[in-house]
């Protein structure tokens, strides 16, 4: 797997990486370009374990180093014992990338008004997107703080700054990763732990754009209108270069930020 330059002036080289919902769309698009830097990573994913092995199999592939850890975030003891099986595995916990969520696409969630939306939905959205990456921080930051550095992304969405109707466990999941970002940033300033987010806006090869566009005739249009730039963003070349830049030493005075990766969108 390619290196951009042998210098590591990102200092990514044989760092470790774990990133979380990596079976598909953006955190394989995160985990592909952190070991095209040279990182060793994690790939985990508590639903999609083939996708997540399939990940691994495209690393290895390319010539990069990574390895598949199954974990559910919502479950506690498996995110605790994913960040011991990372550290047991390659000896630290460098970057993290809290990628797992859920949110409506018109296929495995609904999109629905909140007079006739489900309380369980309303729930199992909260859990995975906005308790998952609280989840995720206790265990990283854990680990982190004994290292004495540490950086650690998170994924909210443009919604956190542009509201949906129809949205609204995800709208308010989101917006509260926001919120969490920059209490752990705050948090973390003293142990040398940079957190930070970022709000992807429509992105194409994810299951939440591929969902919604083949259920609702001319939606794929319609996402795109919407986007100043006018085109979806790639899983690797826009996600995965701003999560990369974030953890990277070349952003080593950003902390708390909130970083659109969305065209223009939320604007």
């Amino acid at each position: 797997m390619k290196r951009y330059g042998e210098n590591n002036r990102m200092g990514i080289v044989d760092k470790v990486a774990v990133i979380t919902g990596a079976g598909s769309g953006i955190g394989r698009g995160v985990a592909i370009v952190f070991a095209r830097e040279g990182a060793r990573v994690v790939v985990t994913d508590g639903i999609n374990l083939e996708g997540g092995q399939e990940t691994v199999r495209i690393i290895r592939e390319a010539g990069g180093e990574a390895t598949f850890i199954k974990c559910d975030v919502t479950v506690e003891d498996e995110v605790a014992a994913m960040v011991e099986q990372t550290v047991a595995l390659y000896g630290s916990l460098d970057f993290a990338y809290n990628n797992a969520g859920i949110g409506p696409d018109g296929v495995r969630v609904p999109i629905e008004p909140i007079m006739e939306s489900s309380t369980e939905l309303w729930g199992r959205q909260l859990d995975v997107n906005l308790t998952g990456v609280y989840l995720c921080l206790k265990y990283e930051m854990r680990q982190m703080s004994k290292q004495g550095r540490g950086a650690i992304v998170n994924c909210s969405s443009a919604q956190a700054l542009r509201q949906i109707p129809g949205f609204a466990a995800y709208g308010s999941s989101k917006a509260g990763v926001v919120a969490l970002t920059k209490i752990a940033a705050l948090e973390g300033a003293r142990h040398g732990i940079r957190v930070n987010c970022v709000c992807p806006g429509p992105i194409a090869h994810t299951m939440l754009s591929d969902n919604i566009t083949s259920s609702m005739e001319g939606m794929r249009e319609r996402m795109i209108e919407g986007v100043p730039l006018r085109r979806m963003g790639d899983p690797q070349d826009d996600m995965g270069e701003a999560v990369v830049w974030l953890c990277s030493d070349a952003a080593s005075f950003i902390t708390g930020a909130v970083l659109p990766v969305d065209g223009g969108l939320a604007i």
